[in-house]
Formats: structure tokens, C-alpha cells, sequence
């Protein structure tokens, strides 16, 4: 695989791609949908995902966090790339969110550019400054905010021009889809964080209540889904995802730990990337 393809580290593009569709979904409710903007916001919501973990792959790698890993390889700590290319990349991507965003920003209006900026500190400071907050606990905060409610919501927005009840209610299974897999990163590398002083909600929790946490939020996933269903009958579709947490689920609670997460990883991902298109599909369907 081409090493940039894989820093921009292919397995989490689902939390860009889901909250866009469903976001847009939400909005074809009460609005015809503007293609030309959807598709802007789903080049932001990717180019700000890949620029993400461009930027953390680099503040990690020259902070020696990732020099012991388990998970798969990163481009700094590896030697696969130089931490000054690596930082170009991270500002490359965040550029194109740029450009993708201040296209939607004249379309739709100037308020878009300070949820871009944003976006754009909270992805850089999640591993970067001198106090990043990834290493605070606070990560499954910034990814349920950003790729969940503003990356939701922000879909909808873009095509309304309005904050919908319908959109911040889909936002929430949305964003502890994309939680759950930074829940799942974090449960592999607690041993490996520990020991480099990274503080991360799992670190602090430990190993058997980061389990339950997940448990707990893959379950919210499916409760919020049927509470939009009362909302709009087709969101009801998204309840065929259960079909893929079974395997993911069972694997947390037998124990699993270090490279046996690693399909968890996998699996989960494809568990959000089901049920936020099944999500979304349904929304379609009674539009």
C-alpha cells in the first residue's frame, strides 16, 4: 500500500463519509438537496479526517509516542517519511478542507468558516501544542463534537441553511459510532500510552471499565436509532446494523487485548460505516 494512503490511515474515513450522508439525509426531509454541496461537505469532512491523522502521526511521531506500537504502522515513527513531509501533508489536507469549505461559506454563509476554523485547531491541538488534549482525556470529546454534531449537523446546515431538530437527534448515534472507534484505538493502546505519559480516557479508566464504555456506546447507538424511528419510521433500516456489533461486542467482553483489537478496529468501523448508511438510507426513504 502506498505510504500515504496509509497515514491518511483508510479505516477511519467512515466517521467523515457517515455523518455527511446522514446529515444530508436529515436535510432531504424538508428541503430538495443541493448535490453540488454535498459533495463539498463530504471533501471537508474527509480532507479534515485525513488531515487529523496526518497531524497526529506527526506530533506523535516527534513526541516518541508511537516509537513501541501495536496498532498499524505510523509514517514518522517507522522512518516511512520524514516528520517535516508528514507535516506538510497535514496541511495540504487541511488545505483542501479550506478551499472546500470557503466554496460552502460563500454559497451558504461566513458562519461556516468559524466552525472550519474550528475544526481545524481541534484536529491539529488533539496531539499537537504544548497541552494537547488527546493526551488529557478529552479525544472521545473532540470526535463525538466534530465528527458527530458539527459534522452532522453541518451536513444538514449546508443544504437548510438551519439547525434541525431532526439532524441534531440523527447526530448523536452518529458521533458514538465514530467515539466507539477512537474507544476501541485507545482500549489496544493502553499499555503503550501508559508507559509514554499519554493520559487517555482509557488510560485514566482502565482496562475493564474502557470496555464497558464501549459495551455502553455501541447500545446508545441502537437505543437513539430507535428513538428517531418514533421521529421517522425509516430510520428503523439502521437496526440491521446489530447484525454487525455481535462480533466486535463479544471480542471486547472475551477480553481481547493488544493485536487481537486490531480486527476490532476493523470490524467496528465497518459496523459505523453500515449502520450510518442504512441510517441514512432510511431517512431517504421516507423523505
Amino acid at each position: 500500500m502506498n505510504r500515504w494512503v496509509l497515514g491518511a490511515r483508510p479505516r477511519t474515513l467512515p466517521a467523515a463519509v457517515v455523518p455527511v450522508a446522514v446529515g444530508t439525509a436529515a436535510a432531504a426531509q424538508d428541503h430538495d438537496v443541493i448535490g453540488w454541496r454535498a459533495s463539498a461537505a463530504l471533501v471537508v469532512a474527509v480532507a479534515i479526517q485525513v488531515g487529523t491523522n496526518y497531524a497526529n502521526d506527526y506530533h506523535d511521531g516527534v513526541r516518541g509516542t508511537d516509537d513501541d506500537r501495536v496498532g498499524p504502522t505510523r509514517l514518522v515513527a517507522s522512518g516511512l517519511a520524514s516528520a517535516p513531509a508528514v507535516k506538510r501533508a497535514a496541511v495540504a489536507a487541511f488545505g483542501v478542507a479550506a478551499v472546500a469549505g470557503l466554496t460552502l461559506a460563500a454559497a451558504v454563509g461566513w458562519e461556516l468558516v468559524i466552525v472550519g476554523a474550528a475544526s481545524f485547531l481541534a484536529g491539529w491541538y488533539y496531539t499537537g501544542g504544548d497541552r494537547p488534549y488527546g493526551y488529557r482525556g478529552l479525544g472521545e470529546v473532540f470526535v463525538f463534537v466534530f465528527f458527530g454534531l458539527v459534522a452532522t449537523v453541518g451536513s444538514t446546515y449546508v443544504q437548510t441553511e438551519s439547525v434541525t431538530g431532526l439532524s441534531l437527534m440523527v447526530a448523536v448515534p452518529v458521533g458514538l459510532l465514530a467515539t466507539a472507534l477512537l474507544v476501541i484505538n485507545n482500549l489496544r493502546d493502553i499499555p503503550t500510552d501508559a508507559a509514554t505519559g499519554k493520559r487517555t480516557l482509557a488510560v485514566t479508566l482502565g482496562d475493564r471499565r474502557t470496555r464497558q464504555l464501549y459495551v455502553v456506546m455501541i447500545a446508545g447507538v441502537f437505543l437513539c436509532v430507535v428513538a428517531v424511528a418514533f421521529v421517522h419510521v425509516g430510520a428503523v433500516l439502521a437496526l440491521a446494523g446489530l447484525a454487525f456489533a455481535a462480533r466486535p461486542v463479544s471480542r471486547v467482553l472475551a477480553g481481547a487485548t493488544g493485536p487481537e483489537l486490531i480486527p476490532v478496529l476493523a470490524e467496528t468501523g465497518r459496523l459505523q460505516l453500515v449502520t450510518g448508511l442504512l441510517l441514512a438510507a432510511g431517512l431517504w426513504i421516507t423523505a
